[in-house]
């Protein structure tokens, strides 16, 4: 049992490492680099980055992530113990609740406003303002969030390799 709560601990840690990446990319340079775009091109390649995300290894480990970390804190909460445990529900609220749900109730509708406005008018030059800066504070959030629940991941699997 502790074998595979380590495995399970260390590959979410590793896949929630990457997700965490991704969030970072956007935060650091990619949001960046569009808004020194004129806004009509920043945001349709917005809008691109947004569908083509539809089709993306990023978006099915995003929402793996999602029942695997739930599955494993639930697995753990009733068949573990110690500081170990601790940590694993840690990191399934957090991702559940600072990824996850951050992303459904804020980024996500954002973005489908984004996609249904035309890049040409001044309606949409002035959402596209507010949607950069309003979107990216939730970016921040989806970063911290995901960063944490690897770490609080990789340092479960490493309480439980110990425990072995």
């Amino acid at each position: 049992m502790q074998e595979l709560i380590y495995y399970a601990c260390l590959g979410l840690g590793f896949l929630t490492a990457l997700v965490a990446g991704v969030f970072l990319s956007f935060s650091d340079f990619v949001m960046a680099g569009l808004a020194r775009a004129r806004p009509a091109g920043g945001m349709e390649s917005m809008q691109h980055i947004n569908r083509t995300v539809f089709r993306s290894v990023f978006l099915a480990s995003f929402l793996l992530l999602v029942p695997c970390t739930a599955a494993l804190a639930v697995y753990v909460a009733l068949h573990a113990d110690g500081p170990g445990r601790v940590l694993v529900l840690a990191a399934g609220v957090t991702y559940v609740v600072a990824v996850f749900a951050v992303t459904m109730l804020g980024n996500v509708p954002m973005n489908e406003r984004l996609d249904r406005l035309n890049v040409a008018s001044d309606a949409s030059v002035a959402y596209w303002l507010h949607y950069r800066r309003s979107w990216t504070r939730l970016n921040h959030l989806r970063t911290l969030g995901s960063a944490l629940t690897a770490a609080l991941l990789l340092a479960a699997a490493g309480l439980f390799a110990g425990a072995s």
